[in-house]
């Protein structure tokens, strides 16, 4: 693939993005300029020992910035996981964290700069009123994110999801200094990302788009960024899908999925309310889930999104009934990625579902969901992803 057709670029929003193929060689310099002197570099267990890890920390090293790699961390971490890192973090005299990886390993490495010099427990943090203010600000180290999936966008996002051992649940963990300060998005970083990991990821970022976009409330700068990224979710992620090698479609679908993170500050929905429970007790990819809920959750929610989807399907180009064209796509996508119908694949057992309604009814994406959801809500979508009943 000709590195020239590819995007390149800087800019500041939400944080300074330095984006295109080769832009990794700009990390020890990145460090130097937000002070950072003694890096931690956090990943997970399956890139910690492959070749882009042992460069970066090479090429740190010659640049006078010794770096250690911290990849104990789950595929949905835990609070154990983030403790680990701290402990790490503080024990080796770091200054600053550079996240490397997808949403697991950007979630544990934010959470890990966040609570390094924090002395209250990691839910005291949760993302409920203004419970970010607790926080010991000045504490915070900076952070450098270096994506390597395209799908949760976390690497702009002012938050990380962590699971709660104990009680089996997610939990949003939420101050604005948690946004890095700098982000790298070099698409050749993601080239060797398997087929249906680019599927999984690139229908989290499809989700995170449309979520925003369903969601209630006005904010059309949201609402703008979300239809480009499904735009852009349409026409790449199958390209990405099938040539992982497509560097264009690999840089694009990095886009989408930084504008889902984006626009989901207006709001996410039920889909994220029904996969946040089975991620945390089955442990399921989390962009999985959300692709196995997609059509249940937009047919529960049609009357309020109808309107929303005719604009988007004329914006798109699909052609047919606005809400039934949009429908009708993400079951083509499924099909063409080999995601899986209903929800048992998932693990998902059918003497649960009341158990997950409730955690799913108080998980804190339901609140923006279009139509008003409860625990009755909850267990009707779930047994329709359950049975394939749309």
């Amino acid at each position: 693939m000709n590195t020239e057709t590819t995007p390149f670029g800087n800019w500041n929003y939400p944080t300074n993005v330095r984006f295109g193929v080769g832009r990794i060689s700009e990390l020890a310099d990145i460090c130097g300029t937000l002070g950072i002197r003694r890096p931690l570099l956090v990943t997970d267990p399956g890139l910690a020992p492959l070749p882009m890890i042992a460069d970066a920390v090479a090429a740190l090293e010659a640049a006078g910035l010794p770096a250690t790699v911290f990849s104990d961390i789950q595929a949905n971490p835990v609070a154990a996981n983030v403790n680990a890192g701290v402990n790490v973090f503080n024990s080796g005299g770091h200054d600053g964290v550079i996240a490397w990886g997808g949403g697991s390993a950007m979630d544990a490495a934010k959470a890990v700069a966040f609570m390094a010099g924090q002395l209250r427990p990691i839910w005291d943090f949760e993302d409920i009123g203004d419970n970010w203010t607790r926080a010991d600000t000045d504490s915070i180290c900076p952070i450098i994110a270096v994506p390597t999936t395209s799908g949760t966008g976390s690497e702009v996002g002012r938050a990380s999801v962590i699971t709660n051992e104990e009680t089996h649940t997610k939990k949003i963990i939420f101050h604005p200094k948690m946004l890095p300060q700098t982000v790298i998005c070099d698409p050749a970083l993601v080239a060797g990302l398997p087929p249906n990991l680019t599927a999984w990821t690139g229908m989290d970022a499809l989700v995170h788009c449309l979520e925003a976009y369903c969601a209630p409330g006005y904010h059309p700068m949201a609402d703008g960024i979300a239809v480009e990224g499904l735009r852009l979710v349409n026409e790449w992620l199958p390209k990405a899908v099938s040539n992982g090698a497509d560097l264009e479609a690999r840089a694009h679908m990095m886009s989408a999925a930084a504008m889902g993170a984006t626009a989901f500050q207006k709001g996410l929905g039920a889909i994220h309310s029904l996969s946040h429970p089975v991620g945390a007790i089955y442990n399921a990819h989390h962009g999985l889930a959300n692709a196995v809920f997609t059509p249940y959750v937009l047919v529960h929610n049609r009357a309020a999104i109808e309107e929303r989807l005719e604009r988007l399907a004329r914006w798109l180009g699909f052609a047919g009934n606005g809400f039934d064209a949009v429908l009708d796509w993400t079951l083509e996508l499924r099909l063409a990625f080999e995601i899986p119908h209903t929800a048992d694949a998932l693990g998902v057992e059918e003497h649960r579902l009341p158990e997950l309604a409730q955690m799913a009814a108080e998980d804190p994406t339901a609140g923006s969901n279009p139509v008003a959801v409860d625990t009755d809500a909850m267990l009707k979508m779930y047994r329709a992803a359950l049975v394939g009943g749309l």
